[in-house]
C-alpha cells in the first residue's frame, strides 16, 4: 500500500463529505485501541483540534490500560479530550445484573474469570454462536451484556454530535466489516467510515506512517468488552492471516499456500459476516 498516497486519499474523501452534508467538525470515541487512534491521526490533519469533540467512554469492565492510551492518543494529537465514564447509565438498564458483581473486583481477576467462562462457551466457536444468534439463555444474556454497552457509546457520541452539528467518526475496518467483528446498531452507527475499505494489517501500516503512538500499535487489538479477550482470540489466527485469506479470497487467489483449517474458518466468517450485514428485513413495496 502507497501509505502516504492513502493518507491523501482519505482526506479527500473526508473533505468532500464534510462539504457534501455541511458538517463543522467530527466527535470520535477514542477506545486506546488503533483504529480509533488512526481515525484520530486522520482529523487533526483536515480540521484544527477544537473542531473534534474526543470522549473516552468506559465501563466498570474497560481494562485500566485502555484508558491511559486513549489519553495518550489524545496528547499525541493535541487533542481535548473528556473520560465520561457509562457504568452509571449501564447500571441503570440493568447490564450489570446479567454478570456477577465485579465492582471491586481486580481487573485481573476479571480477565481470569471471563476467559474461562469464554473457554467454556466454546472459545473460537462462540464467535459464531454470536452472529448467529443462537446459544443458550446463559450465552444470550452473555451477548446482550456486552453489546449493551457499545450502543450506550453510541447514543452519547451521536448526542454530542447533534448538538454541535458534528459528524460521528465510525472506526471499523474491513476486516472487522466483512467478518461481522462489530456490534449492529453500535459501533458501526455513524456518519463516515474513513477505513472500512482498508484491512486491519493496512490500519496498522497507516497508523505508523500517522504517528499513533508504538504503545497503541503493537498491542494485541481487542474490543475490550470482555475482560482479556482479544479479536484474535475470537478470530482463531491472526490479523496477517486472515487477511491474506480475506484478500486471496476476493482477489480470487491461490488459497491452498494458507492452512486449509483457516482457510474454511475464514470462509465461514465471511458468511456470517453477511449476516450482520443485513440491516433489517422487511416486506417490499406491491
Amino acid at each position: 500500500m502507497d501509505v502516504r498516497g492513502e493518507i491523501d486519499r482519505i482526506l479527500s474523501f473526508l473533505e468532500r463529505f464534510m462539504e457534501d452534508y455541511g458538517y463543522g467538525g467530527f466527535v470520535l470515541g477514542i477506545s486506546g485501541g488503533v483504529d480509533s487512534a488512526a481515525v484520530a491521526g486522520l482529523l487533526v490533519r483536515l480540521v484544527p483540534p477544537g473542531r473534534i469533540r474526543a470522549l473516552i467512554l468506559p465501563e466498570r469492565d474497560s481494562n485500566p490500560e485502555s484508558v491511559e492510551h486513549a489519553k495518550l492518543v489524545c496528547e499525541t494529537f493535541g487533542l481535548d479530550c473528556e473520560v465520561r465514564n457509562i457504568t452509571p447509565i449501564l447500571k441503570k438498564l440493568g447490564i450489570y445484573s446479567l454478570q456477577p458483581p465485579a465492582t471491586f473486583v481486580p481487573y485481573r481477576v476479571k480477565k481470569e474469570y471471563a476467559l474461562k467462562k469464554w473457554a467454556q462457551k466454546g472459545g473460537e466457536m462462540a464467535y459464531e454462536l454470536d452472529i448467529e444468534e443462537k446459544g443458550d439463555e446463559e450465552f444470550r444474556k452473555g451477548v446482550a451484556y456486552y453489546r449493551a454497552k457499545h450502543r450506550v457509546r453510541m447514543c452519547v457520541l451521536y448526542m454530542e454530535a447533534e448538538l454541535r452539528g458534528y459528524a460521528v467518526a465510525g472506526t471499523t475496518n474491513r476486516t472487522e466489516w466483512l467478518t461481522g467483528l462489530y456490534v449492529k446498531w453500535g459501533d458501526d452507527a455513524t456518519d463516515v467510515e474513513p477505513l472500512l475499505h482498508l484491512y486491519k494489517s493496512e490500519v496498522f501500516e497507516l497508523a505508523r506512517a500517522l504517528g499513533v503512538p508504538k504503545e497503541v500499535v503493537e498491542k494485541p487489538p481487542s474490543p475490550d468488552l470482555i475482560p482479556g479477550l482479544t479479536d484474535e482470540m475470537a478470530f482463531g489466527m491472526s490479523y496477517m492471516e486472515l487477511d491474506g485469506i480475506l484478500k486471496a479470497i476476493e482477489d480470487g487467489g491461490d488459497l491452498s499456500r494458507f492452512e486449509k483449517g483457516k482457510v474454511e474458518r475464514a470462509k465461514r466468517l465471511l458468511r456470517l459476516g453477511k449476516r450482520r450485514n443485513v440491516r433489517m428485513v422487511s416486506l417490499e413495496r406491491v
